[in-house]
């Protein structure tokens, strides 16, 4: 997995939200063992504590369970998953519509674009749909 930072939020909450997404495409499969929170944060270039951190939230979100003796496992419950896929898609969209609010555009403006760029996605494509 790659790891990317920037300074506009808390390392823990970026580690959430890139384990989240990787949980959401599969890079960590449903009932996958995760690998120790120590080579987790060393492949990821954060403390231990920070990665710790993340995982407790994770866990608490229920996206992880521990088993004692096991390691940190990703849930199986697919409801749980798809949940949370669609509460990034959510948040993505919403940072969407901000930026595009901020150039100046309403919400009718902005779903002409988007009908514009699928037709044109179709066409590159070969395909003439919505």
């Amino acid at each position: 997995m790659k790891w990317q930072f920037n300074a506009d939020a808390p390392i823990w909450s970026q580690l959430i939200a890139q384990i989240k997404v990787g949980i959401v495409t599969g890079a960590f499969p449903p009932g996958e063992r995760l690998p120790s929170v120590r080579d987790l944060a060393a492949e990821a270039g954060v403390n231990p504590n920070t990665m710790q951190r993340a995982l407790t939230e994770l866990e608490r979100d229920g996206l992880v369970y521990s088993q004692r003796t096991a390691g940190r496992f990703v849930t199986e419950d697919q409801s749980m998953i798809a949940s949370a896929k669609r509460s990034l898609a959510e948040s993505h969209i919403q940072t969407f519509l901000r930026a595009m609010a901020h150039l100046g555009y309403d919400r009718e403006e902005i779903l002409t674009l988007l009908r514009q760029e699928k037709i044109e996605e179709g066409e590159e494509h070969g395909s003439s749909g919505v």
